[in-house]
């Protein structure tokens, strides 16, 4: 298959859609297939890339939104540059946006008689607050218009559970196909943590707790320090590691207790050797719908201490792999100081990487690679007749 992918964010940028479909292009491609991807351009992006074709791009209005500095607003492309895209014979696009990127998938796959495929990633009520208006205006203005996009594609897919229940509340009646993000785990079986360590001055027997990922309000970093602090009063050796940035770095930092340490972000390369030092990966954020840190975390043997989400609901088997608290920091604290029990921890532990094997990349995209084939099975119908530009 000729398979196009039209997405709003892409590496080098640094979050859970870029690199899932990263991952999903590589297994696709590993697969035979040919994957052709249309991102903004970026300004960190270095030298050639396979099956990437950059269009315009803004950096003025991700600030205006709030968005992370590397996420770059994709600019819609203009005839000249359409031209030039290898466009016309694609066998099926997809795309995870609604918005912009949505509407190219759409306008062409019309052009190709190609069916279009949406992920679903995004709870959007919970980042209103970065929207330039009365949160109640942006929620009357998006959930019709994510269910109508919804009804105009050909298939339908949300990586877990939440994301089903949020097309439902939008008001979107089709069908939803469930499909997981996707995990390199050979990288995270050879990883190992003990360099990471050092590098942030963590012994090797000092218990580590980490959390990974966008720095923001909407994860209730303010809960998760002040649930550290409480377990670290019981375990005054506890560490934690903060890995990434975003918005609410600053006030996080300025409101940590002693033996936090925040790193700034890691190169993706870097990710697996980062979680590998962790004993537990411990998040407090309620906004998760299945964020591919915490698969990552699992599969590199750190199981979870979770606020009740979506995700960890579809993520945590308790008493497995991890636990699932209320999103308090009484709750999270006496969570974490059960998992970190050393009669405990080991089992966890490898129950976490063996719950990690149903992410792991060759299977997710076969199941991807089946889903176009039966979008591609059931004709195109919608994709000639059923849509406007």
């Amino acid at each position: 298959m000729r398979i196009g992918i039209v997405t709003a964010t892409y590496l080098p940028s640094r979050n859970g859609v870029a690199t899932s479909t990263a991952l999903y292009a590589r297994g696709l491609r590993e697969r035979g297939h040919e994957v052709r991807i249309f991102a903004p351009r970026h300004p960190q992006a270095r030298g050639p890339e396979e099956g990437v074709y950059r269009l315009n791009s803004s950096f003025a209005g991700a600030r205006t939104l709030g968005a992370p500095a590397d996420y770059p607003v994709m600019l819609a492309p203009g005839p000249l540059l359409t031209s030039r895209l290898p466009l016309r014979d694609l066998d099926v696009l997809h795309t995870m946006h609604p918005f912009l990127a949505g509407r190219l998938a759409l306008r062409w796959g019309r052009a190709a008689g190609a069916p279009v495929v949406f992920t679903a990633h995004t709870q959007y009520d919970q980042y209103l607050h970065y929207a330039p208006m009365p949160k109640r205006v942006g929620r009357a203005m998006l959930r019709p218009h994510v269910a109508a996009f919804a009804r105009r594609v050909d298939t339908v897919l949300a990586p877990g559970r939440a994301m089903v229940e949020m097309l439902r509340e939008y008001g979107f009646a089709g069908e939803v196909t469930l499909l997981p993000n996707p995990v390199d785990l050979a990288s995270f079986r050879e990883a190992r943590g003990e360099a990471f360590r050092a590098e942030y001055g963590v012994p090797g027997n000092v218990p580590l707790v980490m959390y990974l990922g966008r720095l923001a309000p909407e994860k209730n970093l303010d809960v998760m320090l002040r649930a550290f602090a409480q377990a670290q009063a019981s375990r005054p050796e506890l560490r934690l590691l903060v890995v990434g940035d975003g918005p609410g770095r600053a006030e996080a930092e300025a409101n940590a207790p002693q033996g936090v340490t925040f790193t700034g972000p890691v190169p993706y390369a870097r990710v697996p050797e980062a979680l590998a030092a962790a004993d537990a990966f411990l998040t407090a954020s309620t906004s998760e719908v299945l964020p591919m840190s915490m698969i990552e975390a699992l599969a590199a043997g750190a199981p979870l201490v979770a606020a009740q989400s979506p995700a960890a609901l579809d993520l945590v088997q308790p008493g497995v792999n991890g636990l699932v608290t209320d999103a308090t920091p009484d709750a999270l604290a006496a969570g974490l100081l059960g998992l970190l029990r050393p009669d405990r921890l080991p089992a966890l532990q490898a129950g976490a990487r063996a719950s990690a094997g149903q992410y792991d990349l060759p299977g997710r995209a076969a199941a991807l690679e089946a889903v176009y084939a039966r979008t591609l099975a059931r004709g195109r119908t919608r994709s000639r007749f059923s849509r406007s530009s």
